[in-house]
């Protein structure tokens, strides 16, 4: 039995990963708290409720179920709550990894793929952005992720470890068999959103910043599907398992989108029309993100399958359109930022 503890596997892309592990042959081993994860999106492996900070416990995990390798997600993911509380982000995703890490290294665990992100590099200098673009994050929760990618690199001189960051873009879509979806609260991704507006369940959608030099005016960015991130872990635990040298890698598609590009994409899906209303620029929005992943490409043998941006909001809408049908009177959290 080849066991991966997965932490964070109940939440978004934690789960479409553990559904691409199972499919690969290996049992994802389900570590979630669910503060903000989901019981019913476990549903390849066993699952334990429980918590990063619980040495205890997580001595246990490694010992009852033999794991091989860890991937982890487990963080807390709000940017702007980061700038708020930029204590909860460094106790959660740093010191909790530092407990994950040590429990790794008195098992005898030694091959990590972290879920790290686009927002350690802070505002691009030039697009697209390859991983030797400089990495000056401007929020807590990119300082976070950072520092967890450099305390890998310490880990691996000192114990031994063999590890793989992956920084992605965008995460977008829906599982294509409509098993699990994006579903947080409160909800801060742009597609969601604009599904939620097309489904009545918000009013409208804010466009915020309408004055970017971009063709349209609004923000690009790079949406990658979670089907295809999903199987980027797979692979990237595969080439740390076989001896790859520990890596970071960008993972996106190369293609921007503007936000009204994403949101006409979504009524073409939809045959429903979306109610929007221009608002200012957010601070520290960029106008272009856009990932240069032909690293991810020549390391893992990665490309991305199911990221068009039709394939992204048509997989996206069928999802959130089935659970609003389960739950029609289900209302959005109203402290949502578009």
């Amino acid at each position: 039995m080849k066991s991966v503890l997965v932490t964070g596997g109940a939440g978004y892309i934690g789960s479409h990963t553990c559904k691409a592990l199972a499919a690969a042959g290996f049992t994802p081993v389900t570590l979630d708290n669910l503060v903000y994860g989901h019981r019913g999106a476990v549903k390849w492996g066993p699952f334990i409720d429980g918590d990063l900070a619980d040495r205890a416990l997580l001595d246990r995990i490694m010992r009852e179920h033999s794991v091989l390798a860890v991937i982890h997600f487990a963080a807390f993911a709000y940017v702007g709550e980061s700038m708020q509380q930029p204590g909860k982000y460094f106790a959660n995703n740093v010191v909790n990894t530092l407990n994950l890490l040590a429990a790794m290294h008195g098992a005898g665990v030694q091959h990590i793929v972290f879920s790290s992100t686009c927002a350690t590099y802070g505002l691009p200098e030039r697009v697209p952005i390859d991983e030797q673009h400089p990495q000056q994050p401007v929020n807590p929760y990119g300082e976070s992720k950072l520092f967890v990618e450099r305390a890998l690199k310490w880990y691996a001189v000192a114990h031994g470890f063999k590890w793989a960051a992956l920084r992605y873009f965008n995460a977008a879509g829906a599982d294509a068999e409509g098993e699990i979806g994006e579903d947080h609260n409160p909800e801060t991704h742009l597609i969601p959103l604009i599904i939620q507006a097309a489904l009545g369940m918000r009013s409208q959608v804010e466009v915020f910043g309408t004055d970017y030099p971009t063709p349209d005016g609004t923000a690009i960015r790079d949406y990658i599907h979670v089907t295809d991130l999903g199987d980027a872990h797979v692979k990237a635990l595969d080439y740390v398992l076989g001896g790859g040298e520990s890596v970071a890698l960008n993972l996106g598609t190369g293609r921007g989108y503007s936000v009204r590009e994403v949101i006409s994409a979504v009524e073409r899906v939809s045959g429903r029309s979306v109610p929007t209303r221009n608002a200012p620029r957010r601070p520290g929005d960029p106008p272009e993100l856009v990932a240069n992943a032909a690293l991810a490409g020549r390391q893992l043998g990665w490309q991305p399958q199911h990221s068009s941006l039709e394939n992204i909001t048509r997989t996206a809408w069928l999802w959130h359109q089935a659970e609003r049908e389960k739950a029609p009177d289900r209302a959005p959290d109203s402290t949502a930022e578009a």
